[in-house]
């Protein structure tokens, strides 16, 4: 059997010193987010080993939330790689000891561009420390490894670190939950975020009667458009109902000639609608309620104009399942 005490102990012993990170959270953590904010260039991570995976990380998560970052590696950089380095840009260079020599190699170079530098470092009193515009403490008192030689829990220091700065610089630049979307169109939480104006079917392809059409004219509509329903609207475009496979399905069991009457002696008066910024998760969980397969998509205010027509059928093309 595994033993379970010493996994117990490197959580724990990880956990700490992501702990011991809050009290030191001070005027440097600010400094450094106010870099990040004004930077007009791109921040660019760095570091050797296992700090630059971590770094690695960092970088992806600013660029998913609105920041333009990139991973340059140290050694590579003083072999060919430094060109990428602007005036405009803010290196945030990783090491443990602020003494990774590759690293030291770049400050010259960082300092001539005019670069800033955010140094994330476990001694402060460090080379790359003192010459670093800021200089966040990330020490801890020892790693998770058994012989405290591995890097562990000051990784994992290093990377909640870098996750609470690329927080707190989402917040504020206000970077919100359709910019999120807008970043991850291939991701299903990007699906989810997405606005029902951007799935909608709109315009031409939208199904659109006058509440006096006539329901040979009506079925018509709703045939060519393919979505088992159209919109019932005045002269304005103002939502008066819906008429549904369902409505008509039910209209012909009352038996009696109906490709006589109107669509507004057919129609659901007062449907279910939603605005074209409704989030797609939220519109789909209305449908699956309502147990519905299409909703009406409105313009904001009053009274209610169509903007367009989401089915469900988009949102399984879409992967939302």
């Amino acid at each position: 059997m595994a033993d379970r005490s010493l996994a117990r102990k490197v959580l724990e012993t990880e956990a700490a010193a992501i702990l011991a990170l809050i009290d030191r959270l001070d005027q440097r953590f600010d400094a450094a987010v106010q870099l990040l904010r004004q930077c007009t260039g791109r921040v660019i991570l760095t570091g050797m080993g296992k700090s630059g995976i971590i770094c690695r990380k960092i970088a992806a998560t600013l660029t998913s939330t609105g920041t333009a970052a990139q991973f340059l590696h140290p050694a590579e950089a003083i072999h060919g790689d430094l060109g990428v380095i602007r005036s405009e840009d803010v290196i945030v260079a990783l090491s443990y000891s602020g003494e990774t020599d590759e690293l030291l190699r770049l400050l010259e170079t960082i300092r001539r561009l005019g670069a800033k530098l955010i140094a994330i470092t476990g001694r402060p009193a460090s080379t790359l420390a003192q010459a670093a515009d800021v200089a966040l403490d990330c020490s801890v008192t020892e790693e998770a490894c058994p012989m405290n030689l591995v890097p562990t829990a000051s990784t994992t220091a290093a990377l909640a670190l870098g996750d609470a700065l690329a927080m707190t610089l989402l917040v504020e630049k206000g970077f919100r939950q359709e910019d999120f979307a807008s970043l991850h169109p291939g991701g299903k939480l990007g699906k989810r975020l997405m606005r029902a104006e951007a799935l909608m079917h709109g315009g031409k392809l939208c199904p659109l009667v006058r509440s006096d059409t006539r329901m040979r004219d009506v079925i018509y509509e709703m045939s060519s458009k393919g979505l088992g329903m159209t919109c019932v609207v005045d002269g304005d475009e103002t939502l008066l109902g819906i008429i549904t496979d369902g409505d008509l399905r039910r209209r012909m069991e009352r038996g009696g000639e109906i490709l006589g009457l109107s669509a507004a002696d057919v129609m659901t008066r007062h449907p279910v609608s939603v605005s074209r910024h409704t989030l797609a998760a939220e519109a789909l969980n209305i449908l699956e309620q309502r147990k519905i397969t299409s909703i009406v998509v409105a313009e904001d205010g009053e009274p209610k104009r169509v903007a367009g027509v989401l089915h469900l059928h988009d949102l399984w093309q879409m992967g939302m399942f």
